[in-house]
């Protein structure tokens, strides 16, 4: 039985940060086993203290176990190539972003933003705790918003897939080749003093 490589020895920081930060990644290779209710409460805890501006706390999550009477819906929404590994994935859900602000009605340009905070809070804590959680943009965003009857007022951001780890031998071979951490571009070439000169 194959194993995930550990994300602390393939990845290194070029500035001193947190473990926690290289440890997160977005494996595709899962158990099929459940996560219990409490951990799924620990995860969505951790994105309620993300950061929103005037505290609107935008974000909403639409979520699904697998075997449930939801989860036909919720894995429907998915392109077919996550499909095929979201089939052993514990929980599907969908990432919602309240568009306004509550107190006016005026629209919010940040609403993205904030859910984008609370996703990361939710990763990171599922990182801490050993799970899989996988973000997508490969589902019909206006099937998801018919099919889950999201109001006009929320914007459809993003899925994810969560579960505990799994074999990677178990993924079709396209996408075993790709189940290792991934590395990222140094932090020089996506900041600028001043006005844009990339």
């Amino acid at each position: 039985m194959g194993q995930h490589p550990n994300p602390l020895t393939v990845r290194k920081a070029d500035h001193p940060i947190e473990p926690l930060f290289l440890k997160r990644w977005s494996p595709r290779a899962m158990s099929g086993e459940p996560v219990t209710d409490a951990e799924l409460m620990r995860l969505f805890e951790a994105a309620r203290w993300a950061p929103s501006t005037r505290n609107e706390q935008e974000w909403r999550f639409l979520f699904a176990r697998n075997g449930s009477e939801h989860w036909p819906t919720f894995f429907g929404l998915l392109a077919a190539g996550n499909q095929s590994w979201c089939e052993r994935a514990a929980v599907l859900v969908v990432v919602l972003a309240h568009t306004s602000f509550s107190n006016t009605g005026a629209p919010n340009p940040v609403h993205l933003y904030d859910a984008g905070a609370a996703w990361q809070n939710l990763a990171l804590q599922g990182a801490s705790m050993g799970l899989v959680v996988h973000g997508m943009a490969g589902f019909d965003f206006q099937e998801a918003r018919t099919a889950l009857r999201v109001p006009d007022e929320f914007a459809v951001a993003a899925m994810f897939a969560l579960g505990r780890p799994g074999d990677p031998d178990s993924l079709a071979p396209d996408l075993r080749d790709r189940e290792v951490p991934s590395g990222r571009r140094p932090a020089t070439q996506s900041i600028c003093e001043g006005p844009f000169a990339f």
